[in-house]
Formats: structure tokens, sequence, C-alpha cells
């Protein structure tokens, strides 16, 4: 895993404009309630930027470097290989860390796997279009020295996201200068060339289905008509 081109971007003036979006988008998207517990993959050192861990004390920081901010409670350990129990975690920000996962897929699963049924997953990634984030590195050789990461299209993540029984609520872009959320089927049918970057809020579902039991041979029974009335007569 190497993210140090995500954190040398967020250096740079345009990295420092998406950090801005990227935090009022988080500060948005965090709806759980404060006694939930609220997982993040792959730290970034200003997690006090947009969430409170004095009020969210289930907020925890998982990073193979131990990386994150100070006083959010921090766990060291692989992405691909998540030391939790399954289905005990209401919500997972996973920032920028599938672009710089060589275990990405394997990653994706555990995610699903310690993520509880209806809970909520926000991904994001940079767009592989943006033409400032695949040439940037090629401007600024440490950038380039520190790029060791995949694009990920957003049809590519939509279609991981559908394996795994993940609906997808909404698709966001990040602009330098404003963001824009679409909702529903539109996230899938749309793309932009300009964005930055994209983030996906996501909720796992989970379907029981329904045994079918064979139907008995049904019987038809009679009854006599005004066999009541009958039965009253005779004890007259």
């Amino acid at each position: 895993m190497k993210r140090d081109f995500l954190f040398a971007y967020y250096q740079t003036p345009r990295g420092k404009l998406l950090k801005e979006l990227e935090v009022a988008y988080l500060q948005r998207s965090i709806t759980v309630g404060c006694q939930q517990t609220i997982l993040q993959v792959g730290g970034l050192g200003w997690e006090n930027d947009f969430i409170d861990c004095s009020l969210y004390q289930s907020f925890s920081v998982l990073d193979a470097k131990k990386l994150g901010w100070d006083e959010a409670h921090k766990i060291q350990a692989k992405s691909y290989a998540l030391p939790l129990q399954s289905n005990c975690v209401d919500m997972i920000i996973v920032p920028h860390l599938l672009e710089f996962d060589a275990a990405r897929f394997q990653t994706f699963r555990e995610l699903e796997r310690v993520l509880k049924p209806e809970g909520i997953l926000l991904v994001m990634n940079f767009n592989p279009w943006s033409f400032w984030v695949r040439y940037q590195f090629l401007l600024d050789k440490r950038l380039a020295y520190s790029w060791h990461g995949h694009f990920i299209s957003r049809s590519r993540l939509f279609d991981w996201l559908k394996l795994l029984n993940f609906e997808v609520c909404s698709k966001t872009e990040f602009y330098l200068d404003c963001t824009k959320t679409k909702n529903g089927l539109d996230a899938l049918n749309s793309f932009s060339l300009t964005s930055t970057a994209y983030a996906v809020r996501a909720i796992k579902r989970r379907y029981n289905p329904i045994s079918m039991t064979p139907v008995r041979k049904f019987v038809p029974r009679f009854t006599l008509a005004n066999s009541l009335n009958a039965a009253v007569k005779r004890h007259e």
C-alpha cells in the first residue's frame, strides 16, 4: 500500500481545495448515532476536521502504519485482514485507500464482512478521467516517485458493490469550486471529465430467501345447509 502520492497531493494548492471539499462532504455524510460504531480504513491525520472524537467515542481509524489523528482510537492492521468480528460496524469510511491497495479485492470483501446489514459504506477515489490528477505526478517529480496506485473507475466500483449486494444511494463529484451529488440511477449513468475526485455512498443489503414449502392437496369439505337449525329442532 503506497499512499505517499495522496499525502503529497494534499499539500499542493489543488489538493488543499480538494481536502476542504472532502471535509465538508464527510461532515454531511456521517449521519449515524453517536453510540454506533464507525470505522475508517486508511488514516489521514486530519480526522478531527470532520468528526468529533469526544462525541463519537466508537470511532476508530485502522491503518497499517497507525496513521491518523492523535486523539482518535487507532488500530494497526492490514486492510485485507481486518481484526474485527463479522457484522459489527455501522459505518465504514474508505478515503482514497483502494487505489493504493494491491489487495483491494480482498480488502473489499473484508469491508463487506465487518459491516452490519443495512450499514453505510463511504468510498472516496480520484477521478480516473481527471487531467489534473492523472498527469499531476508527471509535472511534479515528488509526486511521480510516490505514485504506486491504480485508478478505479466508477463503473468498476459499482460492479464490485453490486457483486457484494450493496445498493448505491448517491454519487458525489468533487470539483475545485463545488460538489455535486446525484442520487439513484442517475449516479450509475453519468460521469464527469472535469471533477477531481468522487465519492460513493452505498448500503449493505441482505435479502432473506423465503423457503417454498409444498402445497398440500386441497380436500373440499361439504356441510349440510341449516344443519344447526336441524339440531336445534331435535332438541325441542
